[in-house]
């Protein structure tokens, strides 16, 4: 599937939220501000998804306690160099993979980087 140049549907908007929240940048704005001092530098770093007006920080991206996860930190820096747009690469991480073996990129992230970015440079690819 070529999910790098489909429109993104409100079903799978409504898909990610119904499965790993989707709060605005706002709200973990509000919430990194009261876990640490200066959220900036974290800011910077979160995956973003632009929906209608409205922007958005998909769940995934977050261990309990509110830090970022590093193996999604290495996923998105990576999409970045590659020039994937932010809500391809959130869709890529919840989309089957036959890199993968059919797995999701968000279901394998305990796996480490190393296949992983080899299925989003496949995806790339395409």
């Amino acid at each position: 599937m070529n999910v790098n140049r489909q429109p993104i549907s409100h079903q799978t908007w409504e898909g990610i939220r119904a499965e790993f929240t989707l709060p605005a940048l706002e709200q973990v704005r509000r919430r990194l501000s009261e876990l640490m001092e200066d959220p900036e530098p974290v800011m910077q770093q979160l995956v973003r998804v632009f929906i209608d007006d409205g922007t958005f920080c998909p769940g995934f991206q977050f261990l309990p306690g509110g830090q970022l996860h590093p193996t999604v930190l290495i996923l998105f820096q990576r999409a970045m160099e590659l020039q994937i747009p932010h809500n391809y690469v959130t869709v890529w991480m919840v989309t089957p993979s036959r890199e993968l073996a059919g797995g999701r990129p968000v279901d394998l992230l305990k796996n480490g980087p190393t296949p992983l970015l080899r299925a989003l440079e496949a995806f790339n690819l395409r």
